[in-house]
């Protein structure tokens, strides 16, 4: 299989060097799909002032060195000096027999690094909410598509497990019983269970044996090492646990309990790494805590804003616990690249962190640290998402309305099947289309939540591509075949199926790209556009009732390799592809 734009791009950076001389070989030409050919060259627009030349004189003095005759049925000059290149249809379906062939179907293999992922990141002992969403939905996208391209891939759930609050509820734990009915709060409703212990803690006296002072000697006790706070938060911990795999389960997503790489992780790091950069003349003391300041951060009437490593209570923060991340990541997980699937925000504070450990020497020039930035979800009140109380929304609840929602439309759509298939189609069909709605745009920007929309059969939705690939099988059914027989010589006589067959091709280019830019979004994208491409190829391209058994045989595997390709992408994108809709 070959990638058309870059044989393409090769061939005319060839033909620039016989024209212009090798200095000009390595020039970028542009190429990129036109809507009057298959591709455009546009290299004569940047040349020509170099060059002297007019535009069209330096597409011409290209065209007679470029050589791609084997590829291209048709080569011209248009405007004010593209190069338009249509592919020829031999070359289309034979790339397109290849992909078909290809178990991979044209992904390339990538030369592998250690990735480290980190995402998701809920808080122990509280409810996940709307705003976990997006960093799991795109944490996990990234993590399967880079492990398809073949990188070892390192998932890294940055759990809040540590600090202040596990005072409170090892308390509240205490006192209500281990055994207790309210115990299992922690498992089905996180909130209740710490707002329970916030207002013992908030209503607390003055007196040393109150709740409130209880508390805060029990987090002295934790931090010390005592064994039966640490083992009464280990059960806090487990108990949470069980509340994240829930919703992990229901979200559909690669997260588990061996990926877990909380706070508590880097606890016994955070003395030395602020000793370090003391040591090293990095960090300073002022007004009683452990700052660091570094040039061109700086925050209000352009004060320097510090960067504390330790607080003047002698406590760490999260700045602290991100220096020791950094340094595990690099020495223990050996990572050649990380990423940080964190809220847009937090910007500021990763530049500052990253910036303190390439400094002190932790994170080498060779490691890249990467913040793909999570915008919000909006009501349709342009809001951030909330309930009518205020509220955050519950991230197990939205799941579960989408759930209904999407049960609804499928028992309206497909009397037919049984009950259990229906629930199973609707838990399909509603989990993915609150993905997808989150992987169609780019990551670091905001949308609207909007059921309706997310749930149409109609559009760039998850329910739509889902019924694209459905369609293919019902196809296949209905003709007795199994797409995993059909192996037809394809070809490509008829525009529809031209155009189907090149959508077909980019797939492994695509994948790549959401690799290398850290952007799902073009792969959703592309899927829609395949989707599109195969309505117009039914409508002009009969697959069962073609007019020759050849022709029968070439389109059926030719849908067989979009049900693949659609298969395939869903999957990377963490949507599953229900067999009926």
């Amino acid at each position: 299989m070959a990638d058309p734009q870059e044989i393409l791009s090769r061939r005319v950076q060839s033909a620039l060097g016989a024209a212009f001389g090798p200095e000009f070989a390595d020039t970028d030409p542009v190429i990129r799909p036109s809507q009057f050919a298959d591709y455009q060259a546009n290299a004569a627009l940047a040349l020509a002032k170099r060059l002297g030349r007019k535009p069209r004189e330096v597409s011409a003095a290209i065209m007679e060195h470029l050589d791609v005759s084997d590829i291209c049925r048709d080569v011209e000059i248009s405007g004010p000096g593209f190069i338009n290149l249509t592919l020829r249809e031999d070359w289309i379906a034979a790339q397109a027999q290849a992909l078909l062939e290809d178990p991979r179907l044209g992904v390339p293999e990538q030369t592998p690094q250690n990735v480290p992922i980190d995402y998701s990141a809920p808080n122990v002992a509280k409810e996940m909410h709307v705003a976990h969403l997006r960093t799991t939905v795109v944490g996990d996208s990234l993590a399967r598509t880079l492990e398809f391209l073949g990188h070892n891939v390192i998932r890294q759930n940055h759990i809040g497990d540590w600090g202040t609050p596990f005072g409170m509820l090892i308390e509240h734990l205490l006192e209500i019983g281990e055994d207790s009915p309210e115990a299992d709060l922690l498992t089905t409703d996180p909130n209740a269970f710490y707002q329970a212990a916030r207002n013992k803690f908030d209503s607390s006296g003055p007196d040393k044996d109150d709740f409130a002072a209880r508390a805060r000697r029990r987090v002295v006790a934790l931090q010390s090492g005592d064994e039966e706070t640490l083992r009464l938060w280990r059960e806090i911990v487990g108990l949470s646990k069980v509340y994240f795999n829930k919703v992990y389960t229901k979200l559909g997503v690669t997260l588990t309990d061996k990926d877990l790489a909380g706070e508590s992780t880097y606890n016994d790091m955070l003395a030395d790494v602020c000793d370090e950069l003391a040591a090293k003349g990095i960090a300073e003391v002022s007004d009683d805590a452990l700052c660091v300041f570094l040039d061109g951060f700086t925050g209000r009437e352009d004060k320097p804003l510090p960067l504390i490593v330790r607080k003047s209570d002698g406590g760490y923060g999260y700045a602290t616990t991100d220096l020791a991340t950094v340094r595990y990541r690099v020495d223990t997980l050996k990572a050649d690249r990380m990423l940080y699937v964190v809220g847009a925000p937090q910007a500021m504070h990763f530049k500052m962190v990253w910036t303190t450990a390439r400094k002190a020497g932790w994170l080498p020039e060779d490691v890249e640290t990467t913040h793909v930035q999570i915008g919000n979800v909006l009501g349709s009140d342009g809001k951030i998402l909330r309930t009518r109380s205020g509220a955050p929304v519950r991230l197990m609840a939205l799941l579960d309305e989408a759930v209904e929602r999407a049960s609804v439309v499928v028992a309206e759509n497909r009397p037919d099947l049984d009950e259990e298939e229906r629930a199973e189609i609707a838990r399909k069909v509603g989990i993915g289309a609150v993905k997808y709605a989150d992987l169609a745009v780019s990551h670091d920007t905001e949308y609207t939540f909007d059921f309706d929309r997310m749930l149409a059969l109609t559009g760039n939705t998850g329910p739509y591509l889902q019924y694209a690939q459905a369609r293919i099988r019902s196809i296949f059914r209905k003709g007795g075949v199994s797409p995993t027989e059909a192996h037809g010589t394809i070809s490509v006589g008829e525009k529809a199926e031209r155009d189907l067959a090149l959508k077909l091709l980019g797939f492994g280019p695509v994948v790549a790209q959401v690799g290398d830019l850290l952007q799902p979004h073009r792969l959703s994208a592309y899927l829609f556009e395949l989707a599109q491409s195969l309505t117009t190829f039914y409508e002009h391209c009969p697959v069962l009732t073609a007019n020759t058994d050849i022709e029968r045989r070439s389109r059926l595997a030719l849908i067989a390799l979009a049900l693949r390709v659609l298969v395939q992408g869903l999957d990377l994108l963490g949507v599953e592809s229900p067999e009926h809709m």
